[in-house]
């Protein structure tokens, strides 16, 4: 028998209390409704079945009062608010009767399940509902060394692999020998080494098909561990929207609340920190901020105030911004109250504006409370923000216009965090550049680019906004000037700007580490992360970026005579070399490949002014090779010439339809009418 038996169950039932919590504020705000009903019906019922299993008649019996509560309302009838508030007790009678089952450690160690409990016959204090669920208290400190294994088994997956390349050397050795042995005609030393090279076949195949499956496993269990270690920041939204809604039913106003988190997850005592400083940052946007219906009638606002809090990367930090749209801050009644207090003089009160206002309310001790309640007037709350906020090395700022709100911004530090990222190539590096920031990838003519100045730009949506390339930002050498720049459009709170990478590899998720502040860490860089060979990767910060960019110089730069690298594809040594020293005397780069497969991997990481491609080749032939090349969005534009000794009319047409820009009959083989050509779909130049 487990040493816990409320293991499961603690898990199970608090993810149905904190189901049914959310049903309940969904219920009230839409004031009815068969389907929300029935939700919470069966979530009850769930639950009612799951105690009774564990023997724990308390949560069973409030369940069981769930569903005689909500029976009536099962045909989509209006909801008694009266009744709201009866199912959210339940709720809190629930979630106190959780916390207090015991975890291993005061389980007798016979085993012996824990005796029935019994309802008590008053009833129990309402249990705290902004109580952080189980699930935010992961030991980090396990899953931390977790991590860790996980990246020196990475690490043995590589030195894995160059153990298979060993194996693959020494069965060639092995085979070599057995030829070294059969000229000398000695038969047993020849039959002991095909046993070593059979043997040696066979290692190596079982160590890549290990290596191969160790590999996917040892990813896959990385991605899982590094989720338990960050948490969703949406799963705070539901002990906040309840304080809302808690702090306006005893206030007597009316607002609603939303949470604006996308995916963004977090380390889990990160998140715990932070959800308690928003939760007395939205009593106090109730409190102090939102005015009651009377008062919202009377300056012509809607009755209902309205609470948002927006999350959002921001580099290494996660900004969230509380915002309301009450009272704002009352410089004047700040005055009074800091006088009235003796923090300030009467001389120092008049010399204060929004901003020092805002200020010195974060500082503590000052409040515009009317009245001293459970709710509000001791002027804690936002020295508490500040003081949490402050243990997580992050900053408080306080925005405010009276009459139209107040912004509460706490902007915390990134430990950890999950980030989906789109990988580029910037010289001979892999970066990523978090996807959120990507607006759009495009491919742009030079020639398209405005000068603007000291600084080139591109025309994007209607504006021009500032290019450069990702190697100069980074400090790595500069391009050449290109005839067409394969660009990504970054870009979050500072603006947008056109950055010129290589080539793009496509999205991954990865685990964002901030770097030490003492590692010399590059301004652009927002943290680090590992490839999946467990080599580190940096992740770049887009505003920083867009900062960077924009501070560029770039000169307008001629492209004129600028000899674009050529490729040529052709599985003939003879051919290869003759069509390489003709390109080369005519002053061009040149590039060659022994085959399509050869010359597709090429095109991938090199860019090319123009392609010739052979038709008859082992493999992939010309016609397929064009053909994967149209697919490719990086490779589409590139022209291409087919080269052969097939001169009919339908394999022409064929290689035309395929993609070639031309087709050239080795049999009428003519320099100078292939250079004319090449000069042609290049623009002119050599």
């Amino acid at each position: 028998m487990t040493k816990d038996p409320y293991r499961y169950f603690r898990i199970e039932a608090r993810e149905l209390v904190d189901g049914l919590s959310r049903g309940a504020l969904d219920l009230e705000r839409s004031g009815g409704g068969a389907e929300p009903v029935a939700l919470i019906l069966r979530l009850a019922h769930t639950l009612k079945g799951a105690a009774r299993v564990v023997r724990q008649p308390i949560i069973a019996d409030l369940a069981h009062s769930t569903e005689g509560l909500l029976e009536p309302y099962r045909d989509g009838s209006a909801i008694d608010r009266a009744h709201i508030d009866e199912l959210l007790g339940f709720v809190d009678r629930m979630t106190t009767q959780l916390s207090t089952l015991a975890g291993p450690s005061a389980v007798p160690r016979t085993g012996a399940p824990a005796p029935e409990q019994r309802a008590p016959e008053a009833a129990s204090e309402p249990a705290n509902p902004e109580a952080m669920p189980e699930s935010l208290r992961v030991d980090v400190t396990e899953v931390d060394a977790l991590l860790d294994v996980l990246g020196e088994a990475q690490v043995s997956v590589s030195a894995l692999r160059k153990a298979s390349l060993a194996a693959e050397q020494s069965r060639q050795l092995a085979k070599t020998l057995v030829d070294q042995l059969a000229q000398g005609g000695i038969g047993r030393a020849r039959a002991t080494a095909d046993v070593l090279r059979t043997q040696l076949a066979l290692h190596e195949r079982e160590l890549q098909q290990g290596l191969a499956q160790l590999s996917a496993e040892v990813t896959q269990a990385r991605e899982t561990a590094g989720r338990l270690r960050l948490l969703p920041v949406a799963s705070i939204g539901n002990a906040l929207d309840r304080a809302v809604r808690d702090a306006t039913r005893a206030l007597g106003s009316r607002a609603t609340f939303t949470l604006v988190a996308g995916d963004i997850r977090l380390d889990a005592h990160v998140l715990t920190g932070v959800r308690d400083a928003l939760l007395h940052a939205v009593r106090n946007a109730v409190t102090h901020g939102i005015e009651s219906l009377v008062e919202r009638r009377a300056i012509g606002k809607e009755e209902t105030g309205a609470i948002r809090v927006e999350v959002r990367r921001i580099g290494t930090w996660i900004v969230f911004s509380c915002r309301d749209d009450g009272r704002g801050i009352d410089v004047a009644a700040v005055r009074r109250v800091a006088v009235e207090s003796g923090r300030l003089d009467a001389q120092q009160a008049a010399r204060l504006d929004e901003e020092s206002a805002a200020a010195l309310l974060l500082s503590g001790g000052v409040s515009t409370a009317v009245r001293v309640d459970e709710l509000s007037g001791r002027g804690v709350g936002l020295d508490a923000i500040s003081s949490i906020v402050r243990g997580l090395k992050g900053e408080v700022v306080l925005h405010g216009e009276h009459g139209k709100g107040a912004i509460l911004e706490l902007r915390v530090p990134v430990s950890l965090a999950l980030v989906t990222a789109l990988v580029v190539r910037v010289g001979e590096s892999l970066v990523a550049v978090p996807l959120e920031a990507v607006r759009r990838s495009v491919r742009v003519a030079d020639q398209e680019l405005a000068q603007l100045g000291e600084q080139r730009a591109l025309v994007f949506d209607g504006a021009a906004i500032p290019f450069s390339s990702l190697a100069r930002l980074l400090g790595h050498p500069e391009p050449p000037p290109q005839r067409v720049w394969s660009l990504i459009v970054v870009g979050l709170a500072e603006g947008l700007a056109a950055l010129a990478v290589d080539r793009m590899y496509g999205t991954a998720e990865v685990m964002l580490k901030a770097l030490p502040r003492l590692a010399g860490v590059h301004a652009l860089v927002a943290g680090s992360a590992l490839d999946e060979d467990g080599n580190p990767q940096l992740v770049l910060d887009p505003d920083a970026l867009v900062r960077a960019a924009r501070q560029q110089r770039t000169p307008a730069r001629s492209v004129e005579g600028v000899r674009a690298p050529l490729l040529v594809i052709d599985d003939s040594l003879t051919t290869r070399m003759l069509e390489q020293a003709i390109l080369e005397s005519a002053g061009y780069e040149v590039d060659v490949a022994a085959s399509a497969e050869e010359g597709l991997q090429r095109a991938q990481t090199r860019r090319y002014g123009l392609i010739l491609c052979d038709v008859e080749m082992p493999g992939m032939d010309g016609f397929g090779f064009l053909e994967r090349k149209r697919a490719d969005p990086a490779l589409h534009d590139i022209p291409a010439i087919l080269v052969s000794s097939r001169d009919t009319g339908h394999d022409k047409q064929r290689g035309l339809d395929a993609g070639a820009r031309a087709y050239v009959v080795k049999g009428e083989f003519d320099q100078h009418k292939l250079l004319s050509t090449i000069r042609t779909l290049l623009g002119g130049t050599p």
